[in-house]
């Protein structure tokens, strides 16, 4: 089993559930894996391996679109992937808001999902 990791990406989005936050947006940090089994025993090309340009592109791509919950972002990341990528065998998302809209608080809040896939 192989694990392709994107860490720490920094986007500026326009997510969230409480007023304000899809006119003003805010940075959010996204942490992705991706687990797939290789099909080759020897790696000499990128085609030989699940590209994570392509997985940046699907990130990049949802993360733009507004959302109120961070779990359907997290959703829609995943099933593009696993549509795009059907051999993957599971999926690992974190998201965090990074100032969120929280009186008096100093730190991140944000979820995880993970989903495994047979096949």
């Amino acid at each position: 089993m192989l694990t392709i990791h994107l860490s720490d990406l920094i986007f500026f989005s326009h997510h969230g559930a409480y007023d304000g936050e899809h006119q003003a947006g805010g940075e959010f940090k996204v942490d992705l894996s991706v687990s797939y089994t290789e099909k080759k025993k020897k790696f000499d090309s990128i085609g030989d391996i699940l590209n994570y340009e392509g997985l940046f592109h699907i990130v990049r791509e949802k993360m733009g679109a507004p959302t109120p919950l961070l779990e359907a972002v997290a959703q829609s990341i995943i099933t593009e992937i696993h549509e795009k990528y059907p051999f993957v065998k599971e999926i690992n998302i974190s998201i965090f808001k990074l100032q969120p809209p929280i009186q008096n608080f100093q730190g991140k809040v944000g979820i995880t999902m993970r989903k495994k896939f047979n096949g």
